[in-house]
């Protein structure tokens, strides 16, 4: 019996399960599901694991598939005898996990982002009835292995979507911009992506060091000075109030996904 079984062999999965070696897992005590040849070949060159196209009886369980597919791999590794669940689909329920694994077995429900596939990740967590805190702690340290984890609410995952899962295509947005009108400005472009990609991943780590972003701002913001002018500009536009209203716009999506 496998000690981890990861159903789904696609770029969150191997995401996982890159973090997961690299912290020790050993590549005999974990399986990866699979059914596309091609993709369980890769799989098993790069990271030396055996992949199956089957899911077999596992002591653990991530499923990492398509959200519509999720119910009918949830069901197959409970009946497998897999003694817990984390799912990282977006929008699927634990109300629906509990439905077709019986309500009996303890469920973790996470909700990812993308920057997991450089060990970047922001991912919040909840467990149903059943999961305890043990289940709770196996969950974190699995998506710990590939960046930040927080617990929460179900009911909160809705607006975690809104700002973490959506969140690198704003700042992705926001980059193009910068990267845009500094060519209007005369740079290169090749200048251009090289400055703004710099200065996003500077400003975030100091982001990261934990002193409050209006402070950080302050700090760069002289009183009349080309930094007080920029963000004149930004504020004018209405910067806040369009992130205001994306966030809010992501969140009600996810719930009618949830929903559906």
């Amino acid at each position: 019996m496998a000690e981890l079984l990861i159903v789904g062999g696609g770029k969150m999965g191997a995401a996982l399960l890159g973090g997961l070696l690299r912290h020790g897992h050993g590549t005999e005590s974990i399986v990866v599901v699979e059914p596309v040849e091609l993709r369980g070949k890769e799989l098993t060159e790069i990271y030396g694991v055996r992949v199956t196209a089957e899911i077999e009886p596992s002591d653990s369980t991530i499923l990492a598939t398509k959200p519509d597919i999720i119910p009918k791999v949830a069901r197959q590794a409970a009946e497998k005898g897999t003694e817990r669940l984390l799912s990282i689909a977006a929008g699927v329920t634990l109300a629906t996990l509990d439905e077709v694994t019986g309500g009996s077995l303890p469920v973790v429900r996470a909700m990812p982002n993308t920057p997991a596939l450089v060990g970047q990740g922001a991912a919040a967590i909840c467990g149903n009835s059943v999961a305890n805190d043990e289940d709770l702690a196996w969950a974190e340290a699995i998506l710990g292995a590939v960046g930040t984890v927080v617990r929460t609410d179900e009911k909160l995952l809705d607006a975690v979507t809104g700002l973490s899962g959506s969140g690198p295509a704003y700042l992705f947005l926001v980059a193009e911009a910068m990267i845009d009108a500094a060519v209007l400005a005369g740079l290169s472009r090749a200048v251009a992506t090289e400055l703004a990609v710099q200065t996003i991943l500077g400003a975030a780590t100091l982001l990261s060091e934990g002193r409050p972003p209006a402070e950080l701002r302050a700090d760069v913001t002289s009183p009349g000075g080309t930094t007080a002018a920029g963000l004149r500009e930004l504020e004018h536009h209405g910067l806040r109030e369009a992130f205001a209203a994306a966030i809010e716009a992501a969140t009600l999506r996810s719930r009618e996904l949830g929903q559906t």
